[in-house]
């Protein structure tokens, strides 16, 4: 029996878990998939919005300014990468630099700080591979950028530290209310729980009619990503926008908090199950890249991949009890600015939903922090050499593109939430996220895997069922 039961393993449940791990309640966080960050907080562009460009007075301006001042403790205490390098809005024309003005006088409405629409000379001295065809720009630094999967890993995890409990593969098929809810799941298992948040992302329209609940519908808008290696890390510093559009804040350049550079995304209405790349939208990225900088690197790019972000017909984010249901809430549409405002929208729903449903108590011995994931690659070599004394594993590089050692790779098989197949361990540690892209790293990873788990190499996945590295034994 919980208080409080989340559906979804993104950054929304990730962070409201956290939020309710801190009081003296029963929590569990319910995951269809085999691991956390699988949905939208696996394919997302990173960026910590400004503010700017959201509606006054919706919830989308509230959260994302709020989220935006949040971040940089919230990262600290997780011990994610976070960076506040500042955004720049390209203007191509006079008709865009007019709507750069909307946009600053927007976002001052909003409660942002610091805008400034700079000339084009101010705008080279800050970007010197902007086209020289951009005439202006609007420069917001208070935008930052951070890994999405990193922060939807650290908040889980670290709630779970405190006390939560994670349900993987729960593919929720079932609610019915009697004096609690009862939430079933394909396979059969249950689970009770006081109050329901659905964090679901695309899923969360199926989740909420399970209760009798059709107050929105969330239709699915993919997006196609060019990364580059980080020898092309030095390309630009700041994320660069083109002026948005109705469908969203368009193709940007921007470099990641782990050195690269992300060229990106599309926005094509699709199913969705569709993370397909296309070479069309491939080639639209690569055109429009070209056309806001020159002298893209192109050829260095090691990976693509795409994302589905669910939007709502109500084009602004859902945050609110159902009024279907009394103690069943709903976080959809959550579409961006979602990964901003994530610790804002946490901190509302525990506080002001969950707050005036269940008594809650704060906990004495909540802890906050968590170590970094990546905390090894930052030590000096004396402090490198004091850790390999006590455990040798961190002496063995396996990934040699991102230095990668076999410690790191147990830790991400051990700690929470425990990684249980090779994405699982690239996500947690890099072991795969450079230039070779694990084509020389992946066996030895999966023989880790195998060995920590105490299962045959054979039944190791690359991300979960029907992607096994092997079928069989040769000899």
């Amino acid at each position: 029996m919980f208080d409080v039961a989340v559906i979804g393993g993104g950054v929304i449940g990730g962070l409201i878990l956290r939020e309710l791990s801190a009081y003296d309640i029963k929590i569990c966080l319910l995951e269809k998939e085999s691991d956390v960050a699988m949905g939208q907080s696996k394919a997302n562009s990173g960026i910590v919005h400004a503010g700017f460009d959201a509606k006054p007075d919706s919830l989308k301006a509230k959260f994302n300014v709020l989220g935006n001042r949040l971040m940089p403790q919230i990262t600290k205490e997780l011990g994610v990468k976070y960076k506040n390098n500042g955004s720049l809005v390209l203007a191509f024309s006079q008709e865009e630099m007019k709507t750069l003005e909307e946009l600053k006088s927007r976002g001052e409405e909003n409660g942002v700080e610091g805008l400034e629409i700079i000339s084009q000379e101010e705008l080279i001295k800050k970007e010197p591979n902007v086209s020289k065809k951009a005439i202006g720009a609007l420069y917001a630094p208070t935008g930052g950028i951070v890994c999405p999967y990193e922060l939807t890993l650290a908040s889980i995890g670290n709630a779970m530290d405190n006390g939560a409990e994670l349900f993987t593969k729960f593919d929720v098929c079932e609610i019915k209310k009697d004096v609690d809810f009862i939430i079933t799941a394909e396979d059969g298992r249950q689970i009770t729980a006081k109050a329901v948040i659905n964090c679901a992302g695309y899923g969360s329209q199926k989740i909420a009619n399970f209760i009798g609940d059709f107050s929105f519908t969330v239709g699915g808008r993919k997006g196609e990503y060019i990364l580059l290696d980080r020898q092309s890390g030095g390309f630009a510093s700041h994320t660069l926008f083109c002026t948005p559009t109705k469908k969203g804040k368009g193709i940007l350049v921007s470099p990641t908090v782990d050195g690269n550079i992300l060229l990106g995304p599309t926005a094509e209405e699709v199913d969705f199950d569709d993370r397909t790349t296309t070479s069309n939208g491939l080639q639209s990225v690569i055109s429009k890249a070209n056309e806001m900088c020159q002298g893209v690197p192109h050829h260095t790019a090691i990976t693509s991949f795409a994302g589905v972000r669910a939007y709502s017909d109500r084009h602004d984010f859902i945050i609110e009890e159902s009024k279907v249901q009394k103690g069943f809430f709903n976080c959809a549409g959550i579409e961006s600015p979602g990964l901003t405002s994530a610790p804002a929208i946490a901190k509302h729903v525990a506080g002001e939903l969950i707050g005036k449903t269940l008594n809650l108590k704060k906990k004495e011995n909540f802890n906050p922090i968590r170590k970094p994931d990546y905390f090894f690659s930052e030590l000096s070599v004396e402090e490198k050499n004091e850790i390999i004394k006590k455990d040798p594993a961190y002496g063995r590089i396996i990934c040699r593109c991102e230095q990668i050692t076999e410690g790191e790779i147990i830790r991400a098989l051990t700690e929470n939430p425990r990684a249980t197949d090779i994405d699982g361990v690239k996500r947690r540690t890099r072991a795969g996220m450079g230039r070779c892209q694990g084509g020389f790293c992946q066996p030895y990873v999966a023989e880790i895997i195998a060995r920590v788990n105490g299962t045959d190499i054979e039944t190791v996945t690359k991300n979960g069922k029907g992607s096994e590295l092997l079928v069989g034994k040769t000899k």
